[in-house]
C-alpha cells in the first residue's frame, strides 16, 4: 500500500517533481509492441505514434518486443521506472492471455501495470486454406476436422495470442482434436498458411481479410458477437451453432504501476482525442479495430474482470504453453 502513494509522496517533497511531470514528455517516448512488425498491436501502436510525437512535440518509438505469448516484452515494461517513457501497447495476450499460460511470467498484470487508456478492439476470425481445407461453414469444418487420420495443425501469432486461446476453446467446445503451430507473430504465420504448410489458422481478422476477399483464404467464421464490416460474408460463430465461441483481441495504453497521475491523464485525454478523429478513426477502422471511450478507471475495472473471467476459464481448461 505504502509503495503505491510513493510517486505522491515524492512530489510534495520535491515540486521539482511536480513541475517536471506538468512538462512530460521532454524526451523521446517509448511504446512496447508483444508482437513483431506487421501486426494488429504493431499497426495500432504506430498510428497512435504518430498522432503522440504530433500533439506531444516528442518522439514517441515503437519498440517491438516479440515472444511467449507477449509476457517477455510486459515483464520488460513492469521492471521499467514509472516516469512516463516506457509504455506498453497492451492487448489481451499478455494481460490476459499468457499469464496463466506460464508458470511464471514475473508480472501481475493488474497491479503490476497503470492501465491508462483503452484503444478498442479487433476481432477473429477462423481463416482456412481452400486448397487444403473444402469445408465452407463451421459445422462443415468441424465434420472435416473429425475425419482427419491426424489433428490437423493449426496457427497462431504465438502462444497464448488470442488465436491460441480460440483454438483450444474450440477444440473443447466441438469434442475435437487439433495441433496447435505457434508462430512469432501472424506474419509469418501468415505466409505458411498461404503456401499451405499449415491447413488453417485461428487469427485477428485485419491481416487476412484481404486475402479472403482475393479467395486465397476463406473465413469459416469471426468470433464476435456480430458480423465484421471489413468482412460482411463472413459469418459469426453463432451462426454456426457455437455461440460461446467469442472471443477479440482488445487494445490499450499501460504503463509500469506508480505512473504520476498528472502524466497518465495527459495520454489519457490525448488519446481520446485521437480516437474521435475521423483520420484516426478511418485508419484504424481500416485495421478492424473499432475505438471506444473508456476511462481509466473503466479500462483499469475492465482489465480486472478480463483478467478473472477469460484467465480463469484458462485456468480452468488446464491450457498451458510449456
Amino acid at each position: 500500500m505504502f509503495r503505491r502513494h510513493l510517486p505522491l509522496l515524492a512530489a510534495l517533497a520535491c515540486p521539482g517533481v511536480v513541475q517536471a511531470q506538468a512538462q512530460w514528455p521532454t524526451r523521446p517516448v517509448r511504446i512496447v509492441v508483444t508482437f513483431p512488425p506487421g501486426g494488429s498491436s504493431d499497426i495500432v501502436a504506430r498510428v497512435l505514434a504518430e498522432h503522440y510525437s504530433a500533439a506531444f512535440g516528442q518522439r514517441f518509438v515503437v519498440d517491438n518486443r516479440p515472444g511467449a505469448g507477449g509476457t517477455l516484452a510486459a515483464r520488460h515494461v513492469a521492471e521499467q521506472p514509472a516516469d512516463g517513457y516506457t509504455w506498453m501497447l497492451s492487448n489481451s495476450a499478455p494481460i490476459v492471455n499468457s499469464p496463466p499460460l506460464y508458470r511464471a511470467p514475473g508480472y501481475d498484470p493488474i497491479t503490476g501495470f497503470a492501465h491508462v487508456a483503452y484503444i478498442g478492439a479487433a476481432p477473429t476470425v477462423l481463416v482456412v486454406n481452400p486448397a487444403r481445407v473444402p469445408a465452407t461453414t463451421l459445422p462443415e469444418f468441424t465434420a472435416w476436422v473429425r475425419a482427419q487420420s491426424a489433428p490437423p495443425g493449426f496457427g497462431s501469432s504465438g502462444a497464448g495470442s488470442v488465436g491460441h486461446v480460440l483454438g483450444e476453446m474450440y477444440m473443447r467446445q466441438s469434442n475435437t482434436q487439433l495441433t496447435h503451430v505457434p508462430y512469432r507473430g501472424s506474419a509469418p504465420m501468415l505466409a505458411d498458411l498461404l503456401g499451405g504448410s499449415v491447413p488453417l489458422a485461428f487469427d485477428t481478422l485485419p491481416q487476412n481479410v484481404e486475402h479472403i476477399r482475393a479467395g486465397r483464404l476463406r473465413g469459416i467464421a469471426v468470433s464476435s458477437p456480430v458480423r465484421s464490416p471489413m468482412a460482411p460474408d463472413v459469418p459469426t460463430t453463432a451462426e454456426g451453432g457455437m455461440p460461446e465461441l467469442v472471443a477479440t483481441n482488445w487494445m490499450g495504453m499501460s504503463a509500469p504501476a506508480g505512473l504520476p497521475a498528472a502524466v497518465a491523464t495527459r495520454l489519457h485525454a490525448e488519446t481520446q482525442t485521437a480516437l474521435a478523429s475521423d483520420l484516426i478513426q478511418r485508419r484504424l477502422a481500416e485495421h478492424g479495430v473499432a475505438p471506444t471511450a473508456m476511462s481509466s478507471a473503466q479500462f483499469q475495472a475492465f482489465v480486472a474482470r478480463d483478467v478473472q473471467q477469460i484467465g480463469g476459464m484458462i485456468r480452468a481448461l488446464g491450457i498451458s504453453a510449456e
